[in-house]
């Protein structure tokens, strides 16, 4: 959940390219890979355990689940018992309101822990809905409060998810509340390539996993206005938008848009 960007805005939300022969073909040892040797630790992981430590929470993080795409990792109501690192896969939060309406709160992607939300009451207060075929690793949250107490480092760790997830939710607001349509789309953008790059993915090139009424229904916008700025940023040259590939043409342009005052 390290997610390291400039912007002052955590719009979380998930674009990444997948090889589907391999996922649908993956060796059930990759599963089972533990934290001390995954390729996402750092980015999910406290930094600076040593190898004791790491054996300790390896015991603890022990067990991995797989979610086909559409399927509930947790849903609202479920009595919360754990938290959950994204291994591979994509997800979106939800909540549904009184009319039935599905209403985004949030995507999360590979290197990113979910789950967060059942801490307050016991109980989850949103669907975890798979966007793609995920494996994530479950972590019981009882043991990663008594592994905490012992590991300053992670409980510290644990503290700044907690953190990060508040400051996400005040990004979000400022950017239903004070943005146009194509800053808010212009700010989701920049910070995905930004998460990507994090994860040693190209810096200009996305294929959405989401898809344009989900991004709408997190963004605030109606799938008619998300489609029509993805089409004025494409004749504009910012960008070359072809279904749900995406490749960033001019950047500074995008950064114009989001925050003009800087560029």
């Amino acid at each position: 959940m390290l997610e390291g960007t400039p912007i002052n805005i955590n719009v979380k939300t998930v674009c990444l390219e997948h090889e589907d022969v391999s996922e649908q073909n993956m060796n059930i040892q990759t599963i089972k890979v533990a934290c001390s040797n995954c390729n996402l630790r750092e980015l999910c992981m406290p930094i600076g355990l040593d190898t004791d430590e790491m054996q300790k929470l390896d015991a603890v993080v022990a067990k991995r689940r797989r979610v086909k795409q559409g399927e509930n990792l947790f849903s609202s109501g479920d009595h919360f018992t754990s938290l959950y690192a994204i291994r591979t896969g994509f997800f979106k939060t939800c909540v549904s309101t009184e009319d039935g309406r599905e209403q985004v709160t949030g995507f999360q992607m590979a290197g990113e822990i979910i789950g967060l939300d059942g801490i307050v009451s016991d109980f989850h207060s949103c669907n975890a809905v798979a966007l793609e075929d995920a494996d994530v690793c479950v972590m019981p949250f009882a043991s990663v409060e008594e592994l905490s107490r012992e590991f300053p480092v992670l409980q510290r760790h644990v503290h700044k998810i907690m953190s990060r997830e508040i400051v996400r939710e005040n990004g979000v607001m400022m950017l239903l509340g004070n943005m146009r349509a194509e800053e808010r789309l212009a700010a989701f953008l920049l910070n995905l390539v930004q998460r990507l790059h994090a994860r040693g993915f190209s810096q200009s090139e996305l294929v959405l996993r989401m898809s344009r009424e989900e991004i709408g229904s997190y963004l605030g916008m109606k799938l008619e206005t998300v489609s029509r700025t993805f089409s004025k940023f494409s004749d504009e040259g910012i960008m070359e938008v072809k279904q749900r590939y995406v490749r960033i043409l001019e950047p500074d342009a995008l950064k114009r848009i989001f925050n003009p005052q800087t560029c």
